[in-house]
This record gives structure tokens, C-alpha cells and sequence, in this order.
């Protein structure tokens, strides 16, 4: 078995999904939809198929998926895809200027295999420079913010290990898009229009992603991107070389050396993603899988190891005790983040102390239930509003891919270096300054990265492929979700659908420190007020909230009857689309 896959049985019994709903929690508490029929408590039905499902955060993404797998692709076809879609239809979010992670289950062999595609800080980048300019912390946005894209060869690491169908084929819904151009959808518009004056210090960000060169397209507006396009097609016929070793990467350098930055194309022919062997704790039966740091995977772990130490099902969703819980594990959770969490080819994270049992029970003897933690060494704004697409893909043959894919933050640097179509990501933001910090910047090296994918199995097959997008808020939404669907017992859109709280106010791995007040906790409406009021009693500073509470795709995989449940997030435009459908060869052109 190879070190970055991890081996599974291949004689689990059929499960059936999620648990059974404790007496102690109603569905009518979670909220109420008006609908003819089925459960109350959720936006829309889960979508239930047989042949391949796929989630993401615009049905035209969505529908790519389908076809390709209607085409005779795989899971992991279908997810590229889809996401090179996204880069079209969502550009503020994703794009191939950006990194990925990915976790695959590959049903012939019963193996996960992880994907780390971020990329590195330029060679000639270091802390000196930012000393000599004066600067205590890298800027947002900018050259000096830039990393290495890890995007495209992700994609061509997935694609070469898991792909069934040419690049050609998979990138054609993209190409299309991108030349004919798309209406734009609502949630988008509002996106893109605060970007707007953001693109005025770079002509070719203005003219790549404003009409005319000017304004943000608006709800309906039809936009095109023709230089993308191009990009696609020649990243489809001659492969990563185009961009790593080609056109791309060439003018990418020409214009860092322009601009202030420190590319050079040595930077782009020595990246390389990394196979890795994702990390797991089982709660309640249920083994949890995520990609080890330089991401925040970890912190699921951690946060739900905390909340196994206590009956989370008999206290119900919504009540003052589950939530204050909650809380106080994510705050647990994100200070070991701020401390350990890095690039590991550089520093020896504890991962298997911080992901243990013990570990767990010892931060869960922290917790007074009666009053918020207050010395828990604000949160840092630029991670809380991260930018990013999640996606997932099971195909007829069980293969499963949950794939994340971002910018960082909207629009990644605000820079689209030359005619490429794309904004180049502000990942090298995320770095610190100080000399003695794990996460600080050093040539070559990853920033921490705050995008997960995950997968959940048990007894060794996989029965949830799920992720919640959204910056700092990834791993709590996550665990909520989890937790409404295992100790709630809720179906899997009911539990994306029911309500959600977001702390703030953690340190990070940016060297922003603790909020000493103990943070702030934003929640959505369908909080109950008893408890909103009740946590404040318990010292937590209440704020009500309609953003940033994360985006939400996942899949559900019942063996028993053969089926898929398809499930995407009510607070934007996602759809889950499953197929019916035998292969229909010749669904796609061959290679042009």
C-alpha cells in the first residue's frame, strides 16, 4: 500500500444513514418550511439516484458533472469538471490561480487517497523584504501575497491517477461557458460587485472581469471570458507543461517583475503537489477523514473528539448546553491551530497528540459549562470571509471524490497577471512574519491554508462525502453538520439546512492574537431565543448574522438499497443533480 493511501475492508454490511433522532430533539425546533410533503424542517428534498450524483454551488456546474459522468467518466472527472466551471461562473471564489485539496475513495482497490495542491512561496521571497519595506504583516492583496497555483497540476495529479476521459473531454462544459458566456445568478452579482473597486490599480483584472472593462455584471448580465477559455483549451491539449512551463507561467514571471513581486520561473517548474495520507478520529462509529496540515482539517478532529466526551444527542440541537459545548471545543480546537498548525515538510506538527483520545479528554476537563472561556491564546477578519468552491462526485461505481478548491479571499489578489484569464490567489498572506512561528514565512514553503474536503466511512466504506466552504468557518460548519446528522439524527440536507453559529475571535496562525473579551459568536435566526439569551448569561457575546456561516455540499451513500442522496446549501445558489442515466457514448466530443 502506497504511504498516501489508506487501506479500507471491503466487508462492511450496509448501513443505514445517520442514526435514529433522540427523543429529547423535535424536528419543529430546528425550523419550519412551508412544503406539500415530507419533513418541515428543510429547504428542499435530498436528490435520490442510482447512477452518479453530484453537489456544488451552481447548477451549471453541477450539470457539467452529470454530463461527464453520463459520458463515461469518473468521479474524479466529473469533479474537475465541475470545478473548472466554477473558475468560470464563480471567479471570485475559485479558479485555476488558486490551490486545491481533494480526498478520493477508489472503490476497485478500497483505498482514500489525499491530495495537497497548494503551492509554495516564491524562492527569492523572504522576511527581510517585508522588514525592509516596513511591513509587520504581508498584504491581502497584491504581488508580495502571491503563492504558487497548485490548481492545474491537481488537477492532472486526479486526473492521471482516477481519470477515465481526455482533459479535453472533461474541460469542454468550461470551455463553452467561457466563450459563449453565462448569465450571472444573484448570490454571485452581490459578490462580484464589492470587488469592483478593488480591480482599479490592474488594467488586466479590470478588463478581464468588469464589463467593458467597468462595471460589475449584475443579476442576468451575460459575461464572457475568452481568455480563459483559451487558457482551458491549451491546458487541455498540451497539459500542465502549458502552464507550469509554458505561455502561463512565462507571463506570470514577465508580470511579477513588472509589478513588485519576486516570481521567478524556476518557482512554477519545481512545483509539485504531494500525495498524502489523510488523518481521521471516529466519533461515534463513524470514521471522519481529513488532509493533514498545512491545513485546518485537524481541527474537526479535534473539536469532535471534544464533543464525544459528553451525550450530545440528549442535550439537542439548538439547546444551551450543545451550543455553549460547541463553542468552547472550536475554541479549544483553534488555539492548539494558531500554535502547531504549518507546513509539515518544515515543521513537526503533533498531529497524532493533537487528534488523540486523551488528548480530548484532558481539553474537555477546560470546559465550565457554566461560563464562556475567556483566556484562550480576534480572530483574523481576512479568514473568516474566505472564498472558495466545494464540490463533491460519486459515480455508479461508489467512487468518490470531495474536492476543495479557492482563491483565499474574493478574487484571491485582486490580480489577473496578463491576458490569462484569471486572478492569481493571496494564499502568501496567510504566513506569519515572526521568526519563531511554525506557519512563518520562509522561501519555498506552504502557507497554512484553511480549505478541507473530507470523507466519512464505516466499517470501512464510505457513506458521507461532504464539505462546508467558507474560511475560518470550514471546520465548525463541518462538525455541525456532523453532528446534526449522527447525534441528531437529521436527514443530510436538514442538516445543512438547520441553523448555524460561527465564533470568531480565536488567534491564528497569522499571528493575530486572542480576543481577550472570549470573541464574538454570530448566529442565524433559527437559533432559538432561549438559548441565544441563556449563552449570553454564560458570558458568550451574542450577534445575530446572515453571512459567512459557509456553503455546504454532500452525498450519501446507502449500500443497503443501492441509492444516492444528494444534498447543497440553501444559503446560495448550489444544486445537487443525480443521473438515471446508462453511459451515452459520444456524449462528449473527443479531443479537439
Amino acid at each position: 500500500m502506497p504511504q498516501c493511501a489508506v487501506r479500507l475492508g471491503h466487508d462492511a454490511r450496509a448501513q443505514e444513514p445517520g442514526n435514529p433522532k433522540p427523543a429529547s430533539t423535535t424536528k419543529e425546533s430546528i425550523g419550519r418550511y412551508d412544503r406539500p410533503s415530507g419533513p418541515l424542517s428543510q429547504s428542499r428534498s435530498v436528490v435520490v439516484a442510482r447512477n452518479g450524483m453530484a453537489c456544488t454551488s451552481d447548477p451549471r456546474a453541477s450539470a457539467a458533472a452529470i454530463r461527464v459522468l453520463e459520458a463515461g467518466g469518473s468521479a474524479v472527472d466529473a469533479a474537475i469538471a465541475a470545478n473548472a466551471v466554477l473558475g468560470v461562473v464563480e471567479p471570485m471564489s475559485c479558479g485555476i490561480g488558486g490551490d486545491l485539496y481533494s480526498i478520493v475513495w477508489d472503490s476497485q482497490s478500497g483505498e482514500l487517497s489525499g491530495l495537497n495542491a497548494s503551492g509554495r512561496s516564491p524562492e527569492k521571497l523572504n522576511r527581510q523584504i517585508f522588514a525592509e519595506k516596513q511591513l509587520k504583516e504581508i498584504p491581502l492583496y497584491g504581488p508580495l501575497s502571491w503563492s504558487v497555483p497548485g490548481c492545474v497540476a491537481g488537477w492532472f495529479d486526479l486526473h492521471g491517477k482516477f481519470g477515465k476521459l481526455s482533459m479535453a473531454q472533461v474541460l469542454e462544459p468550461a470551455i463553452e461557458l467561457a466563450e459563449n458566456g453565462f448569465p450571472v445568478s444573484p448570490v454571485i452579482a452581490g459578490y462580484w460587485s464589492k470587488a469592483q473597486q478593488s480591480f482599479e490599480p490592474w488594467k488586466d483584472s479590470q478588463e478581464t472581469f468588469l464589463l467593458e472593462g467597468k462595471k460589475a455584471p449584475k443579476t442576468g448580465d451575460l459575461f464572457r471570458n475568452p481568455r480563459l477559455a483559451h487558457s482551458y483549451r491549451q491546458i487541455a491539449q498540451q497539459g500542465p507543461k502549458y502552464f507550469y512551463q509554458g505561455p502561463i507561467s512565462k507571463e506570470i514571471v514577465q508580470f511579477s517583475q513588472k509589478a513588485g513581486g519576486y516570481f521567478t520561473e524556476a518557482d512554477f517548474q519545481n512545483h509539485t503537489n504531494q500525495w498524502v495520507r489523510p488523518i481521521s478520529t471516529n466519533y461515534r462509529g463513524y470514521d471522519v477523514w481529513q488532509i493533514p496540515p498545512n491545513g485546518q482539517g485537524l481541527a474537526v478532529l479535534q473539536m469532535l473528539n471534544v464533543l464525544e466526551q459528553h451525550d450530545v444527542a440528549s442535550m439537542g440541537w439548538g439547546s444551551p448546553d450543545y451550543t455553549h459545548l460547541l463553542l468552547e471545543a472550536k475554541k479549544l480546537a483553534y488555539a492548539d491551530r494558531a500554535r502547531f498548525y504549518a507546513d509539515m515538510a518544515f515543521e513537526n506538527v503533533p498531529v497524532d497528540s493533537l487528534a488523540s483520545k486523551d488528548y480530548a479528554k484532558s481539553q474537555s476537563k477546560r470546559i465550565d459549562f457554566a461560563h464562556a472561556l475567556k483566556e484562550i491564546p480576534a480572530g483574523d477578519p481576512k479568514l473568516i470571509h474566505g472564498d472558495t468552491v466545494y464540490l463533491c462526485v460519486v459515480d455508479k461505481d461508489r467512487n468518490c471524490c470531495s474536492l476543495i478548491q479557492s482563491n483565499f479571499h474574493g478574487f484571491g489578489s485582486q490580480v489577473v497577471p496578463g491576458n490569462v484569464g484569471f486572478a492569481l490567489q493571496n494564499r502568501g498572506n496567510l504566513f506569519a512574519l515572526s521568526e519563531d512561528h511554525p506557519n512563518r514565512l520562509e522561501p519555498k514553503k506552504r502557507p497554512f491554508h484553511t480549505i478541507i474536503p473530507s470523507i466519512v466511512t464505516k466499517n470501512g466504506k464510505p457513506v458521507f462525502v461532504f464539505g462546508v466552504m467558507g474560511g475560518d468557518m470550514q471546520p465548525q460548519g463541518q462538525v455541525q453538520v456532523l453532528v446534526n446528522w449522527i447525534d441528531f439524527g437529521m436527514n443530510i440536507q436538514m442538516a445543512g439546512d438547520a441553523a448555524r453559529v460561527r465564533h470568531e475571535g480565536s488567534a491564528t496562525p497569522t499571528l493575530t492574537a486572542a480576543d481577550p473579551q472570549g470573541g464574538t459568536v454570530h448566529y442565524e435566526s433559527g437559533l432559538p431565543q432561549a438559548t441565544t439569551e441563556e449563552l449570553a448569561k454564560r458570558g458568550h457575546v451574542m450577534k445575530p448574522s446572515r453571512a459567512s456561516m459557509g456553503g455546504y455540499q454532500g452525498i450519501l451513500i446507502d449500500w443497503e438499497r443501492g441509492t444516492l442522496q444528494g444534498a447543497t446549501e440553501s444559503r446560495n445558489d448550489g444544486m445537487a443533480l443525480g443521473t438515471e442515466l446508462p453511459i451515452l457514448q459520444n456524449k462528449l466530443k473527443e479531443d479537439r
